[in-house]
C-alpha cells in the first residue's frame, strides 16, 4: 500500500469512517466481457466519466473468445483469451495479473457504473489491504435509451426490479457489519473491489468453474476464512442492464436448473452448511479436529465421541489408528495429505490438549456446546474459544485440578491450558489466526473460555464398553 495500511478490528470497518486513503493508489479496473459490445460500450463511457482522478485510473478489458474483439477506446487495455467455453474466473485472474493498480475493482461488460462509484467503492480497500467491497448492482432495461446516455439518469428512468433477498441482507448484516461465514453469498463479483495483496493473498478465483455462478461465492467464502473484513458500499453504484437472473426466464424450471448446477458446483468447495442437520456430506472440509497421540483405544473412544458432536468434521489422530477406522473417511491420519488439505482448508480448527471422553448423560449438552462454539467463532470479536475442564481424569482418582475461573482468562492467544491436568478445547477460527499472523498486534480478536463436561483420558478406556454403551 502507498499509504498508511490500517488496522481494522475484526470485520469492524467503522473505524475507517471519514478516512481517505493520502496519497490516493492506483486503481485497476478489470471488465470482463463476452459478445456484449453494446453494453460494453456503455460500460467503458460511464469509466470514463468516474469521479477518481483519471490519471490513477487503470482499465483492462478481457475477452473471453468473443467471435468478433471488441473494440475499445485509447488508453483503455484490450486482452483476449480464447474462447474455450464459459471461464469468467480466469478472466478475471488475467485481468489481475496484468494490472499494475494496488486496488483492484471487477466489472462485468454489463454493469455500468455511476460518476461516483470507483471512489465510493475503493475507499475502503485502499485504507485496508484486508478490506473486499461490494457495491450495489441495480438493474435497468436500457434498450430504449439513446446511445450513450449517463447512467446515472438512464438507469433510475427505466429501473427493473432490484432481487428484494439481496437488499435484506445487506440491511440486516448492517451493510456486512455483522457478517459470518454465511455471507459469502452476498458477495457479487461484478461489483467487487479489494485490494492487490489481499487478492493474491487468495490465489484468485478458482478457474474451475465453468458454467455461470459461484465462482464469486467460493472465492468469498476463501476470503473470509483468510480474514477478509466484508463492507457492502450502497453509494457505489453499478447498473446491471437487464434483471436478475431469477426475472429472465419464464421458464421457471430452466431456472432452477441453471441454480442447481451452480449449487453442485459449490457442494464440494464450501463445506459450511445453512443447516447442522444436513445429510450430505461437503468433499470440502468446515472443521477440523485436532486431537494429541495416544492409545488406539484412547483415539478411537475420542474420535467417536468428537464426530458424534459434529457428524460433518474431520478429525485427524496418529496414522496407525486412522488405517484402523479406514471405513470413515472423517478419520484421516495426522501425516496423511487429507490431513493437510484439511488444516489449510477448515474455517475452524479445535484443538484438545489430550483424548477425551465425555459421559453419556452430558454428551447431548456437550454436542450442543461444541457445535456452538464453532458456529460462533469467527463472527464478531470471537476469535478463539476455549472449552476447559479441571475435573479428575477418566479413571485416574488421584489427578485432580482447581477450576478456573473468569479472573483466570487470559488475555494472550497463545497462552498454555490453566493447568497441566485439566483439559483444554481451543475452538479456533482460521480467520482470526490468518488476521493474527499478518497483524499481531492489530487483530482485533478475542478468546473467551467455557467449562465443558469432557474429561481426559490418561489411562486406557474399556473400548468395548464404549462401542455397546455400557456404563456412564
Amino acid at each position: 500500500m502507498s499509504g498508511i495500511d490500517h488496522a481494522v478490528p475484526a470485520n469492524d470497518w467503522t473505524v475507517l469512517d471519514g478516512l481517505i486513503a493520502d496519497p490516493a493508489p492506483l486503481v485497476s479496473v478489470i471488465v470482463v466481457h463476452y459478445e456484449q459490445p453494446d453494453e460494453l460500450a456503455r460500460t467503458l463511457h460511464a469509466l470514463g466519466r468516474q469521479s477518481y482522478d483519471s490519471a490513477l485510473l487503470e482499465v483492462i478489458v478481457v475477452d473471453d473468445g468473443s467471435a468478433h474483439p471488441p473494440a475499445v477506446p485509447e488508453g483503455v487495455r484490450l486482452v483476449v483469451q480464447p474462447d474455450r467455453g464459459f471461464r469468467v474466473a480466469a478472466a478475471r485472474n488475467v485481468g489481475a495479473a496484468l494490472a499494475r493498480g494496488e486496488v483492484l475493482c471487477f466489472l462485468d461488460a454489463d454493469t455500468s457504473p455511476e460518476p461516483g462509484y470507483v471512489e465510493a467503492l475503493t475507499r475502503l480497500p485502499a485504507l485496508c489491504s484486508d478490506v473486499v467491497t461490494v457495491g450495489r448492482r441495480r438493474h435497468a432495461d436500457f434498450t430504449a435509451s439513446a446511445g450513450v446516455e449517463p447512467v446515472e439518469i438512464a438507469g433510475p428512468r427505466a429501473e427493473l426490479t432490484e432481487p428484494q433477498w439481496l437488499r435484506d441482507a445487506y440491511a440486516q448484516s448492517r451493510d456486512l457489519l455483522d457478517a459470518d461465514q454465511r455471507s459469502y453469498r452476498f458477495v457479487i463479483s461484478a461489483v467487487l473491489a479489494c485490494s492487490r495483496r489481499f487478492f493474491e493473498l487468495t490465489g484468485g478465483f478458482d478457474e474451475d468453474f465453468d458454467a455461470y455462478g459461484g465462482e464469486d461465492w467460493e472465492w468469498a467464502h476463501r476470503a473470509w476464512r483468510l480474514g477478509a473484513v466484508l463492507a457492502h458500499v450502497p453509494e457505489a453504484v453499478a447498473w446491471h442492464a437487464g434483471p436478475d437472473l431469477a426475472e429472465r426466464s419464464a421458464d421457471r424450471t430452466e431456472l432452477v436448473q441453471r441454480k442447481n448446477v451452480e449449487a453442485l458446483a459449490l457442494l464440494d468447495r464450501i463445506g459450511v452448511s445453512a443447516r447442522r442437520d444436513l445429510g450430505v456430506l461437503s468433499a470440502a472440509v468446515d472443521v477440523v479436529v485436532e486431537l494429541p497421540s495416544g492409545s488406539a483405544a484412547a483415539s478411537v473412544v475420542c474420535a467417536d465421541v468428537v464426530l458424534a458432536a459434529l457428524p460433518a468434521g474431520r478429525v485427524l489422530i496418529d496414522d496407525e489408528h486412522a488405517a484402523r477406522l479406514a471405513g470413515d473417511g472423517r478419520v484421516l491420519g495426522r501425516g496423511s495429505p487429507g490431513a493437510e488439505n484439511a488444516r489449510s482448508t477448515a474455517r475452524v480448527v479445535v484443538r484438545a490438549s489430550h483424548l477425551f471422553t465425555v459421559p453419556r448423560a452430558e454428551r447431548p449438552a456437550f454436542a450442543e456446546q461444541l457445535a456452538t462454539a464453532t458456529e460462533q467463532v469467527g463472527t464478531g470479536s470471537l476469535g478463539w474459544r476455549e472449552l476447559v475442564t479441571t475435573a479428575t481424569a477418566t479413571d485416574t482418582a488421584t489427578d485432580t485440578a482447581t477450576d478456573a475461573t473468569a479472573d483466570d482468562l487470559p488475555t494472550d492467544p497463545t497462552a498454555p491450558p490453566a493447568t497441566p491436568l485439566g483439559l483444554r478445547l481451543e475452538v479456533a477460527a482460521a480467520r482470526a489466526e490468518h488476521r493474527r499472523a499478518r497483524r499481531p498486534d492489530a487483530h482485533g480478536y478475542v478468546r473467551d473460555r467455557r467449562p465443558c463436561a469432557a474429561t481426559p483420558l490418561l489411562r486406557e478406556p474399556d473400548l468395548e464398553a464404549h462401542l455397546a454403551g455400557w456404563g456412564g
